[in-house]
């Protein structure tokens, strides 16, 4: 018997060994795997890739991080390339066209042919596709690439080297984004030298007046009325036809996101004319921060660019022709002249007069105008304002400050910047919002950029039933409609369907082909009506219960629908309004999901990465110095 109590301690010991065994040899491990799932998870969750720095590179890399993070810019980039690569490279290898343009422009800057023949190749366009492509991977570890291959295509395509000494981020933004303009601006200049041979040798193939003319065809009809040749050339249809033609060009090409235009006004204060308004370009905004004060916002950087200024000592056009007219009708009173000069004078007079009347901007032709310095100033108002919204607004913080008794130095004023920028009148205004921010940390010549990039995930770029014709490779929906069959069937297709069912087929007067689902689902039924009239008759059944019945309206053909409706639809009837507020409030959830902007933000500095919110975004005031605000659309706000 006292064997009996030992043998149970002696098995309790091993078994509680035996687990303290398997917790220290497995326990480890255990743990182990677990925090590298979790770590895996969390790292796949924010991970996003890093660009090394081994020569003073942080001005490059803070720049095409902030592009990385514009969903705009790369869906343009997309098309832009795949819409190259459609057309065929040898096509923008032709510079026929861009010689003929520097001919009529013999007073623009020539462009040397081997900067031409890579401005129609799109080389940074590529180049910078591949490297937002790269940057735009979602990584599930830690990684880090490099940004030379794009800086080779930049000094390849202007053949020169970037220096690494004490570079501005800004200059290099504006580098690339002008020559980003200029690529698109080459490339629309071939398509359209195409688009112009093409439709003349459609016109040159239009047979000749007279002609013995085959008859048409369907093929002929269509490309009639697609190239319009059925028109004459003079006439104001065919003119119209083409203007409608090159409006739709315009609308669908894919317009540069980064490239707006500021419009400036002069108004003269003394005779109240307005000029033409003067337009120019921009691929990124300059915004001077003021320096009287230790803080400011973004609002007031945009004042002192958009603000009405006084400019004193102007020469006005109108008041110089108004001079010379002056000092003309003086000359005409003196009784000394000949009657040759008189009439030359009076001659000039009435072209001044003129030139007043029609436009004071060109004086007239062979008349001499008095001396500038004897023409009096006037004082104008001038007027700046953005005549095109951007797609993308890039804004440029200028903090340098220039004295001419000491060295240039840095404004480390605080400038406070929205993260929802509304801009415009009261009629066209635009809504912007912020994607990207490159911060600056240091003196006027040396310090480091940081970016913060929202964590702002674009749909897949992916076209799965659209052939084409829509999403990221299309600008527009195709403009012809996908034919539509009608629900009711011709009475050839009915006695077709009489002719199938054979002789012992029931009365038309008593039958209908709803009434008979055994000889439309009968597997010996294999003709081409039978299948297209089950089509027709399944399309009947799913007849929406707001609209009338398909049962209720006679066919031709058939005979006349039953009297009494369904109990069915009349079930449906009831339930439909129940379905269209269920449908309506997924709708506004999924609207609500849709409107949801992250409030997660990378930190970027080289290969560095870090989290943070759009509060620590919005703290760098002191250091901000380039925003990227992209436009907010009206399904988006």
């Amino acid at each position: 018997m006292p064997e009996r109590p030992l043998t149970i301690a002696t098995y309790a010991a091993g078994a509680s060994l035996a687990a303290v065994t398997l917790v220290y040899v497995f326990g480890p491990t255990f743990f182990l795997d677990d925090e590298a799932a979790n770590s895996s998870k969390s790292s796949r969750k924010k991970g996003v890739v890093g660009l090394v720095n081994p020569a003073n590179d942080c001005f490059i890399n803070s720049v095409l991080q902030a592009l990385a993070g514009l969903p705009e810019l790369r869906a343009y980039i997309i098309r832009e390339t795949h819409r190259r690569r459609l057309d065929g490279g040898e096509m923008y290898k032709d510079l026929e066209a861009a010689l003929e343009e520097q001919k009529r422009n013999k007073n623009s800057k020539q462009t040397p042919e081997w900067k031409l023949l890579g401005l129609q190749q799109g080389l940074v366009t590529t180049g910078l596709k591949d490297v937002l492509d790269a940057l735009n991977e979602r990584p599930i570890y830690k990684k880090t690439i490099s940004a030379q291959a794009f800086i080779r295509v930049v000094e390849t395509s202007f053949r020169t080297r970037i220096n690494r000494t004490q570079q501005d981020a800004q200059e290099f933004l504006q580098l690339v984004a002008e020559r980003l303009a200029d690529e698109y601006n080459a490339a629309e200049r071939v398509r359209r030298r195409a688009r112009r041979q093409s439709n003349n040798a459609q016109v040159s193939s239009k047979p000749a007046e007279g002609a013995d003319l085959a008859p048409p065809t369907i093929s002929s009809i269509g490309s009639r009325q697609d190239s319009k040749l059925a028109l004459p050339t003079d006439s104001p249809q065919q003119q119209s036809h083409e203007e409608d033609d090159k409006e739709s060009i315009e609308t669908n090409s894919p317009r540069f996101p980064l490239e707006g235009k500021v419009e400036s006004q002069v108004e003269c204060s003394h005779c109240q004319f307005k000029p033409k308004p003067s337009v120019s370009s921009f691929a990124s905004l300059t915004l001077h921060v003021p320096h009287d004060s230790t803080s400011s916002t973004l609002n007031t950087c945009f004042d002192g660019l958009l603000k009405i200024e006084h400019i004193d000592d102007f020469l006005c056009d109108r008041c110089r022709l108004d001079h010379a007219l002056l000092v003309t009708s003086k000359q005409l009173g003196k009784t000394t002249l000949s009657a040759e000069e008189r009439s030359d004078l009076e001659e000039n007079k009435s072209k001044l007069e003129k030139a007043l009347r029609e436009d004071p901007e060109k004086p007239p032709k062979n008349v001499t105008l008095p001396d500038s310095a004897s023409t009096p100033k006037r004082k104008i108002t001038r007027h700046t304002r953005i005549s095109s919204f951007p797609r993308i607004l890039a804004v440029h913080l200028s903090r340098s400050v220039w004295d001419p008794h000491a060295s240039s130095s840095k404004n480390n004023a605080k400038v406070s910047f929205p993260e929802t920028l509304p801009l415009g009148g009261l009629l066209d205004r635009k809504t912007y919002r912020l994607l990207s921010v490159v911060t600056h940390k240091g003196g006027h010549n040396s310090g480091h950029y940081e970016t913060f990039r929202r964590q702002y995930l674009s749909p897949p770029f992916s076209t799965p039933a659209s052939m084409g014709t829509d999403g990221i490779y299309s600008v527009k929906n195709t403009p012809v409609s996908s034919p539509r069959i009608s629900a009711a069937p011709s009475p050839r297709m009915s006695a077709r369907f009489s002719k199938d069912l054979g002789s012992d087929a029931p009365s038309s007067s008593t039958t209908t082909p709803e009434l008979l689902p055994s000889t439309l689902d009968s597997p010996t039924s294999s003709s081409a009506s039978t299948r297209s009239l089950r089509t027709v008759t399944l399309d009947r059944r799913r007849t929406p219960p707001s609209c009338v019945p398909l049962d209720a309206i006679p066919t031709p053909g058939l005979p006349p629908p039953p009297s009494s409706v369904p109990r069915k639809t009349i079930d449906d009837n009831e339930q439909q309004p129940k379905r269209q507020q269920s449908v309506a409030r997924s709708m506004v959830a999924l609207a609500s999901r849709k409107r949801r902007v992250p409030d997660r933000w990378w930190r970027i500095s080289d290969e560095k990465v870090k989290e943070c919110k759009t509060s620590d975004v919005l703290g760098q005031q002191r250091e901000v110095y380039l925003l990227f605000y992209e436009i907010v659309d009206d399904a988006q706000a």
